[in-house]
C-alpha cells in the first residue's frame, strides 16, 4: 500500500509533499479519516448516489421525494447539503448544486460534433463520492475517450482541486498529454491552479456546459460501471481497503472486452498511442 511507503521522519531529504507526488498520492489521503456525517445521513447519501444513477435529471425535490417513499423524511436544505457533499449532480435542475469557481476560467465545450478517432485526442476527468461503512471519499479519474481506458485516478478526503490536479499531473507523466481535456464547470476545474497546468502543457481545456453532465458522458458512464460492479458490493472499512478494492477492480477493468469498442481498453490504447 502506497500511504505504509511515506515516511515521516524530519531528517529525510525528500518531504511527505514529496514523497506523496512521486506516489501519486494525494496528502490529504494520508491523513484520511471518515468524514462525521451522522448514520442516518449517510445513509441518505447512499441512497441518492444509487438513485442518480437511475434518475439523472434528479434534483433536490425528486430526491426528497423518493426518499419521502422510503419512509425518510428529510428537509430541503438537508437534502441540498448532503447532496452538495455527495458531489450528486443531476443534469436538470442543477442550479447551485455544483460551487463554480470563478467564471474568467470557464471554457467552451469543445467535442460537439468531434469525431473521436485516436488516443490521447479526448481525455474527460471527472470527481464522484465512495461511499464506505463508516464515513466516505471521493475519487478522481480520467478517461481516454477513444479506448476508454483510464489514465489516471486518486482518493481524497476532500473536493479540494489539489486533489485533481495530483491526477492530471500523473496522467501526463505516465501516459502523455491529451489534445483536449474535458471536465465540468465545478470549481476544481475553473480555477487558476487547473487552468494554468493545462495551457503551459498546451492542451485544449474543454468544459461541458452548465447542468449538461451528459456532455462528459464517458465518464459518466465509468462511474456507473465503477459504482455497480464494485462499490456497492463491496464497501469498504477504511481508505486502505477502499483503495486496494479499486486498484484490483481497476486491472479487471482494463483487461476485459467492452461493449462498444469490443476491444480491451488497456490493449485498445497501447495499440493507439
Amino acid at each position: 500500500m502506497k500511504k505504509e511507503l511515506i515516511s515521516q521522519q524530519k531528517d529525510l531529504s525528500l518531504s511527505i509533499r514529496n514523497q506523496c507526488e512521486l506516489l501519486n498520492l494525494s496528502r490529504s489521503s494520508l491523513y484520511y479519516k471518515p468524514i462525521g456525517e451522522k448514520p442516518e445521513n449517510l445513509e441518505i447519501m447512499q441512497i441518492m448516489d444509487k438513485h442518480i444513477l437511475e434518475e439523472p435529471t434528479a434534483g433536490v425535490l425528486t430526491m426528497q421525494s423518493m426518499l419521502e417513499d422510503k419512509d425518510i423524511k428529510a428537509s430541503y436544505e438537508r437534502v441540498r447539503r448532503l447532496m452538495r457533499k455527495a458531489n450528486i449532480r443531476p443534469i436538470y435542475p442543477r442550479r447551485h448544486l455544483t460551487v463554480l469557481g470563478e467564471k474568467k476560467y470557464v471554457h467552451p465545450y469543445l467535442l460537439k460534433g468531434l469525431k473521436i478517432e485516436r488516443a490521447n485526442q479526448v481525455w474527460e476527468i471527472d470527481i464522484t463520492y465512495i461511499p464506505m461503512h463508516k464515513g466516505f471519499m471521493y475519487l478522481t479519474a480520467i478517461i481516454d475517450v477513444y479506448s476508454r481506458a483510464i489514465m489516471a485516478w486518486g482518493l481524497s478526503n476532500t473536493l479540494d482541486a489539489q486533489a485533481s490536479l495530483e491526477v492530471v499531473k500523473h496522467a501526463i507523466k505516465t501516459k502523455g498529454k491529451p489534445e483536449i481535456l474535458n471536465s465540468d464547470q465545478g470549481s476544481q476545474f475553473t480555477c487558476l491552479a487547473y487552468v494554468k497546468l493545462l495551457k503551459d502543457e498546451g492542451i485544449r481545456i474543454s468544459m461541458d456546459g452548465k447542468g449538461r453532465a451528459l456532455d462528459n458522458i464517458y465518464i459518466e458512464r465509468f462511474w456507473r460501471t465503477i459504482k455497480y460492479q464494485h462499490i456497492f458490493l463491496n464497501p469498504a472499512d477504511d481508505g486502505i481497503t477502499l483503495y486496494r478494492g479499486i486498484k484490483k477492480w481497476m486491472d479487471k477493468y482494463h483487461n476485459k472486452n467492452h461493449q462498444g469498442i469490443n476491444q480491451k481498453p488497456i490493449e485498445m490504447y497501447k495499440n493507439a498511442a
